[in-house]
């Protein structure tokens, strides 16, 4: 009888990852950006066969795809080594050569749409405006450029053309929950909210028709809801809602007039159709727990991306009310049953507020009896029931992981995701100590067992968790966190500093907490093991962010190791750099089980 040995955590370092697709108008072939090779690139497969082929070879990542409607070329929004400064290059459907097409060193590109006759391509840029930004239309044929919106409140996007190219819907973000949608019609600025206060969003927004739009927004409502607006009457009403569910993207089929909408339920997506012929909605069943993106095809069929708790980023087309799996991307030599599910967990914070968490429970026979506390990126996102190989290979080797939603995160109403504004230091710390301690009470964590890491704002809260309440935590993981937020606020890209004050707080008038929330403060109380991972390119929490806190540590004579990656950004666009930094994470941590 053969016998096999049962995986490693090498199997985990080798799962694969999806960034963006798009498919040709035909529907003849699927592009995406992938790193099977180790790097992303894009690949093709021809449909309906699904054995993909590579179509680059640049081994950067691309954040956005759009196919010309004629099916002659793609264009792709690609970056360099993670530094978040998109340039828009073109290339034939067979592959071959990135041409450059839209280009300045240093400047972010970004939401390309093409006209459908595919002269025109339509983009916003830093470029001309770092801070709030232009929006372009190109004309490939004569290479004339004229600007079509220009900001000059806050950083203002693109966000649909009508019909006919007349018209133009567009976002004004002045905070993460506060982003006004207008339309530029000939002189003419539409706010399409009935006022611009009180505080709302308008998430997405696109034209049915040259004369109606349809929108996702919480204008006057904790949870965002359908909405539609009439150019000729300017008219507002609402459309659709579902109770304690944020609706937050959408997607208009011309063909069967129908709206997908995709809505935010806690940790997990729903997915709905709105017909525009009698106004009913129904909910569309998905193969996945989260939705990364949907794309309409000209033909009416759906295309989704998106992950569970056990399954990476897969793609998928509804076909005769089925999906079908388009790709098959697990952890190589595992069984999905094998993979971990989180339990829901919901528990009372300092001031009452309920608050909801994922908790990876290792299995009884491989457990070393260890918690892991992970507070979110963001703040403004959340922890959702999506695949994270990290979460997987830490829980195979016998780690618990707790992953709360504190206060600010999405998926619970605009008021929840507001409480983290003006507050990092305060109410989300708290809310993460009061989960440690109902874990406690509650038995699955045990007071001397817990460890700590985060990424982004999570590891913001690492190190500020670490230099306040040093007392619950072994060895804390800070995967390039800000650690002093008067130099985080001043070195955030320009486009993201008109919603600084609001967002996190201004230097002179907040003084005071801004020192109490910046963990730069609390050195003396960072007495535990360290591992600090920083991308040398991150344009969003810089290098001298990790670089003032860990000299300060070691200066301290401290237990601090420093690891930065010379060639990644805000994350990991290179399948090395991941393992690189995953073993060593699960090497430090191993130190410390003991």
């Amino acid at each position: 009888m053969i016998t096999f040995s049962k995986p490693d955590v090498e199997y985990f370092f080798q799962t694969f990852g999806i960034q963006t697709f798009t498919v040709s108008p035909d529907e003849s072939q699927l592009v995406f950006s992938t790193n099977m090779n180790g790097s992303y690139n894009l690949w093709g497969m021809d449909l309906p066969n699904n054995f993909p082929y590579p179509l680059t070879f640049h081994n950067q990542s691309c954040y956005e795809l759009a196919y010309d409607p004629k099916g002659k070329f793609i264009l792709a929004v690609i970056d360099q080594d993670g530094d978040e400064n998109g340039q828009i290059y073109a290339l034939p459907p067979q592959g071959g050569d990135l041409k450059p097409i839209r280009m300045a060193d240093g400047k972010r590109h970004m939401l390309p749409l093409l006209s459908e006759d595919g002269k025109n391509v339509y983009y916003t840029s830093t470029k001309d405006d770092a801070t709030y930004m232009k929006s372009y239309r190109y004309d490939l044929i004569s290479g004339e450029e004229e600007v079509v919106i220009h900001g000059k409140d806050a950083a203002t996007y693109l966000m649909d053309k009508s019909p006919e190219e007349a018209s133009f819907i567009y976002g004004k973000h002045f905070a993460n929950t506060y982003t006004l949608a207008y339309v530029r019609r000939r002189d003419e600025e539409i706010l399409l909210t009935p006022a611009a206060t009180p505080q709302h969003t308008v998430s997405a927004a696109v034209f049915v028709s040259e004369k109606e739009i349809y929108m996702i927004t919480n204008y006057q409502e904790d949870f965002s809801y359908l909405a539609h607006f009439d150019l000729e009457k300017k008219e507002f009403h609402k459309v659709a809602e579902r109770e304690k569910e944020d609706f937050s993207d959408l997607k208009f089929d011309e063909v069967t007039q129908t709206l997908y909408i995709t809505s935010e339920k806690g940790v997990q997506d729903k997915l709905y159709n709105y017909r525009l012929s009698d106004g009913k909605m129904a909910e569309v069943d998905i193969p996945t727990s989260v939705i990364e993106k949907l794309h309409v095809a000209k033909s009416g069929n759906l295309y989704l991306m998106g992950r569970t708790s056990t399954r990476p980023f897969n793609l998928y087309k509804y076909d005769n009310e089925k999906w079908v799996p388009l790709t098959n991307y697990g952890v190589p030599g595992v069984k999905e049953k094998d993979l971990k599910q989180p339990e829901i967990l919901t528990y009372p914070s300092f001031d009452g507020l309920e608050i909801e968490a994922l908790f990876f429970k290792a299995d009884p026979d491989v457990s070393n009896g260890h918690v892991i506390l992970w507070p979110h990126g963001g703040p403004q996102a959340s922890e959702r029931a999506f695949f994270r190989s990290l979460f997987q290979f830490l829980v195979h080797r016998g780690y618990s992981i707790f992953a709360p939603n504190f206060r600010g995160s999405t998926g619970y109403g605009l008021k929840y995701k507001k409480m983290v504004e003006g507050d990092w230091g305060h109410g989300p710390r708290l809310d993460n100590i009061e989960g440690l301690e109902w874990l406690i009470e509650q038995g699955y964590a045990d007071r001397n067992k817990i460890l700590l890491m985060g990424g982004s704002f999570g590891g913001y809260m690492a190190l500020l968790l670490h230099g306040r309440h040093p007392e619950y935590f072994k060895a804390v993981v800070d995967i390039f966190g800000p650690s002093n937020l008067f130099s985080f606020i001043d070195s955030v890209p320009e486009h993201w500093k008109p919603v600084m004050k609001q967002w996190v707080g201004d230097p002179v008038e907040d003084k005071e907490r801004l020192e109490a929330d910046s963990p730069i403060n609390y050195l003396d109380t960072m007495s535990k093991p360290m591992l600090v991972i920083q991308g040398a390119t991150d344009p969003r929490v810089v290098k001298a962010e990790s670089d003032q806190i860990v000299k300060a540590l070691q200066e301290k004579g401290r237990d601090i190791e420093y690891i930065v990656l010379e060639d990644e950004g805000h994350g990991f666009s290179k399948k090395e750099n991941e393992v690189k930094v995953y073993r060593k994470v699960l090497e430090f941590f191993d130190q410390y089980i003991g």
